[in-house]
């Protein structure tokens, strides 16, 4: 079982050291296009093209990248960083629908269907994202049939996604919902430890959590506390671990309470 003090040595201190715009080596920013589905499959040379059309930016922890109701004009790939993505429920209360790591892309534009944007994107660290403008991405779109066909593809999956996960979270229990938000984190963020555990090292609140599964902090806030007992779990200020993922995945399936 991972102790308090084996995880806290692993924590490295996180701090807002942004400022934008940001100068990001063309070796980093091919390696992170060549990573977003939408490019995966592009040569080289039509990588550079499109690298030649995004804008590096960076923001501080908690500054936001764009924000619900401004209007959709860029997409953009994160190359540093992570980003929590999310809105407000009728009742006023923060939801959360992901965490992003380097190499995904988001955001959305009037291209995709969207004229502003549903959700807000915020610095959880100090991130640098690179950023497309709609005319640019229609540029690319016109020159690569390819990156159109996946752009369709991409547009079909996230909603049924939506569809899926708005299911998902009006039937299933608290406990199953938090598992379930945790074990995404653990998947997109996560880091393994010495002890085959997963460090998930974000400055993360119950609230987020909470934003995160649905629920409300004191919920979330009681069932954590819970399996921090059982051992399936350890967390402390700005990180959480996971001790027992094959507990934590029967909860979020409804196979163990």
């Amino acid at each position: 079982m991972t102790t308090r003090s084996a995880v806290t040595r692993r924590r490295v201190p996180l701090r807002s050291t942004c400022a934008a715009p940001h100068t990001c080596p063309p070796s980093v920013r091919m390696a992170v296009l060549s990573h977003v589905p939408y490019f995966a499959s592009l040569p080289p040379e039509d990588l550079t093209q499109v690298d030649n059309r995004m804008t590096a930016l960076s923001w501080a922890e908690g500054d936001p990248l764009y924000q619900m109701g401004d209007r959709a004009e860029h997409l953009y790939v994160l190359a540093s960083g992570h980003v929590k993505v999310g809105g407000t429920t009728a009742a006023g209360d923060e939801s959360i629908t992901d965490i992003l790591s380097p190499g995904q892309l988001f955001g959305t534009m009037m291209t995709l269907g969207e004229p502003v944007h549903t959700d807000t994107a915020t610095a959880l660290v100090t991130t640098c994202a690179l950023r497309i403008d709609q005319q640019s991405f229609r540029d690319i779109l016109t020159q690569h049939p390819t990156v159109a066909l996946r752009v369709l593809d991409d547009v079909a999956a996230r909603l049924a996604r939506t569809k899926s996960g708005m299911s998902r979270r009006l039937a299933n229990t608290v406990p199953q919902r938090t598992a379930a938000a945790l074990l995404t984190l653990a998947d997109t963020v996560g880091q393994a430890t010495d002890d085959n555990g997963t460090l998930l090292q974000l400055p993360l609140t119950r609230a987020d959590i909470a934003a995160l599964a649905n629920s409300t902090p004191e919920s979330v806030s009681r069932t954590m506390s819970e399996w921090r007992r059982s051992g399936i779990i350890d967390s402390g200020r700005r990180w959480t671990a996971i001790l027992d993922r094959d507990r934590l995945t029967q909860i979020a399936d409804g196979t163990v309470s």
